[in-house]
């Protein structure tokens, strides 16, 4: 079978591919025909060290040409309305339309943060009521908006516990201890903060272990950070236990909430013990997100850490909405905005979407298709735990590598057959891992195409057809890179 029969197999993905030039390569007409405004007046002394010596380097080019080259480069990379994008602990799921009908819509497409008040009622009300909705699905009724990710939720999330700790005049407590799958912004956050952080070891079920916990538990412990469920899709069973433990020892619970996917609408990680929770709105209430943004981050927390909420607030009285800039305990502003307004009325349009009533379809259909692929998958690739997984599986590659095929070869054949491949070598505490999150959004069509092809890479593996796994991928115009010296030494700079 040809490379474009078994791609049509498994996702459709047939069809022309550019190769397509840098634009300077484009480029047919003379730099200085392109024209720009000049400056009115004199440069000012602060800026005239930075005024250019030599004309800017632009590539003379039509507009049909231009539009063309990035649209063509557009083209090449692959989305969620292109196909499947099996992330795990990304939960890269399908954004539906309405939610962005909503973010068009004049009123709220064409607001500025820096607008009246009294002109943007209408969005802080929405605000305000999902503020409210946050802190229902939570179980922690206290909500800022404000953070603009995930990573920058934890590093706010770690102010407000190191704020309410300096205030018991307890400023000696400055250990965060972070489980080894933990996601790696969580020991970035904590020393953004100035905080030091310390790895316990999972146990032997991929979960928390409880005597680890015990041994680093000390007074100069401020919190633990966790994610439920964690890295491995498995939820902390004894999340209770845990959350007990530390609070014992005089320290706080902060939640990672990036795999709230598995939750929403069926378990609140305010009712298990955590006392603050960052959620990845952009995942578990659905923005495209993928390249890096945008994103939106907002953090709940219980009434302990709420006087240390950032500023402004959204506060309502009577019929009105307004901004509170002032609060002696808050740890200050966090944004330059009351938050990220286009992520978080897609999430309100989402949550609303689905209402009270349905949100736990959310958390059942994605736990559902993550066993799903779990089960079709089990009796070909290695289950390094037990169990139900909750809303992503994870496989490693140890029946494979004893035929010489590792997790990178199976990722990059799955890009032949017209996949994203899912994440790779994550957690690190797993060999070889993959982790596949296939979402609530995807059917069984594609979950039954995706297994197909793995399981069709399992059977190439074992008939000896290694050779076709280690060059792919063979259909893309970019072939396998070096992917260490890609990210080393870059080449940022067009040479001519």
């Amino acid at each position: 079978m040809s490379i474009s029969d078994t791609t049509f197999k498994y996702s459709g993905t047939v069809g022309m591919q550019h190769e397509e030039p840098v634009l300077f390569e484009h480029a047919h007409e003379a730099p200085e025909s392109i024209n720009l405004p000049g400056v009115d007046g004199d440069i000012s002394p602060e800026l005239s060290a930075f005024a250019r010596k030599t004309p800017a380097s632009i590539p003379g080019l039509s507009e049909p040409e231009a539009v063309r080259h990035f649209v063509r480069l557009s083209q090449w990379n692959h989305g969620i309305e292109t196909g499947f994008y099996p992330l795990g602990s990304c939960t890269m799921k399908y954004n539906p339309r309405v939610n962005e009908q909503v973010v068009r819509l004049p009123g709220l497409a064409h607001i500025h943060p820096d607008q009246p008040e009294e002109t943007t009622q209408g969005v802080l009300e929405l605000m305000y009521e999902l503020q409210g909705w946050l802190g229902e699905i939570s179980g922690l009724p206290y909500v800022t908006l404000q953070p603009a990710a995930g990573a920058h939720g934890e590093l706010v999330g770690l102010m407000m516990i190191r704020a309410a700790l300096d205030a018991r005049g307890q400023q000696h407590r400055r250990k965060v201890l972070v489980p080894d799958s933990a996601h790696g912004t969580n020991p970035a956050s904590a020393t953004l903060c100035g905080m030091h952080t310390v790895e316990l070891k999972s146990g032997a079920d991929g979960r928390i272990d409880l005597e680890e916990l015990k041994r680093h538990l000390d007074d100069e412990t401020a919190a633990l950070m966790m994610t439920n469920p964690n890295t491995a899709g498995a939820f902390e069973s004894d999340i209770k236990e845990i959350c007990r433990l530390v609070h014992e020892a005089g320290a706080l619970v902060y939640g990672d909430g990036a795999n709230l996917n598995a939750l929403v609408g069926v378990a609140r990680p305010g009712d298990m013990g955590i006392d603050c929770l960052h959620i990845n709105v952009h995942k578990t209430f659905s923005t495209p997100h993928g390249g890096g943004g945008p994103g939106g981050g907002p953090v709940a927390v219980n009434e302990a850490l709420a006087p240390y909420l950032p500023v402004p607030r959204i506060e309502k009285h009577g019929d009105t909405y307004s901004l509170v800039h002032s609060c002696e305990t808050s740890v200050g502003p966090v944004l330059g905005a009351p938050g990220q307004i286009g992520v978080l009325l897609r999430a309100s349009a989402y949550i609303a979407a689905f209402g009270r009533q349905h949100l736990h379809r959310i958390a059942e259909d994605a736990v559902l298709n993550a066993n799903y692929v779990l089960n079709r998958l089990k009796g070909r690739y290695h289950v390094p735990f037990d169990g139900l997984c909750k809303h992503e599986c994870l496989l490693t590659d140890e029946w494979q590598e004893k035929h010489g095929v590792k997790t990178i070869d199976i990722a990059k054949r799955l890009i032949d057959l017209g996949f994203h491949p899912m994440t790779v070598y994550f957690p690190l505490i797993v060999h070889g891992a993959m982790l596949i999150e296939p979402t609530e959004t995807e059917s069984r069509e594609t979950l039954d195409a995706f297994c197909d092809a793995m399981i069709d890479i399992a059977d190439a593996c074992e008939a000896g057809d290694t050779a076709m796994l280690h060059d792919a991928p063979l259909k893309p115009f970019r072939r396998r890179l070096d992917e260490t010296q890609a990210a080393r030494k870059p080449v940022l700079v067009w040479p001519k």
